[in-house]
């Protein structure tokens, strides 16, 4: 049996997709709270992915896909845009930063 490293415990930065090293880091967060909050809205309506499909002007399947993490291929703008679809106000608020790094986030 080979010999195994010890594991080492490191800080998250606060984007998993920066920690596994992916690039865009900063753009696929943005697009993951995106796609939670669609996922939420989507719950609390009760609708079915074939209606949130039609709500959002896609097919289920890709509601599926999306909701199951596969939303790569969907501009941060399309999601916004299923958000309004699904009767939301998306505002976009652009202020100086407090501390630190300047940072996106979607709340």
């Amino acid at each position: 049996m080979p010999e195994s490293k010890p594991l080492t415990k490191q800080p998250s930065s606060g984007n998993v997709f920066a920690d596994l090293g992916l690039a865009d880091a900063e753009e696929h967060l943005i697009k993951a709270g995106l796609v939670v909050k669609i996922d939420r809205i989507i719950r609390q309506r009760g609708l079915t992915q074939t209606a949130a499909a039609h709500a959002m002007g896609i097919d289920q399947p890709k509601v599926s896909a999306m909701l199951a993490g596969q939303f790569r291929g969907y501009s941060v703008e399309r999601l916004m845009r299923f958000l309004v679809a699904l009767g939301q106000d998306v505002e976009i608020v652009v202020k100086p930063k407090r501390q630190g790094d300047a940072q996106l986030r979607v709340a």
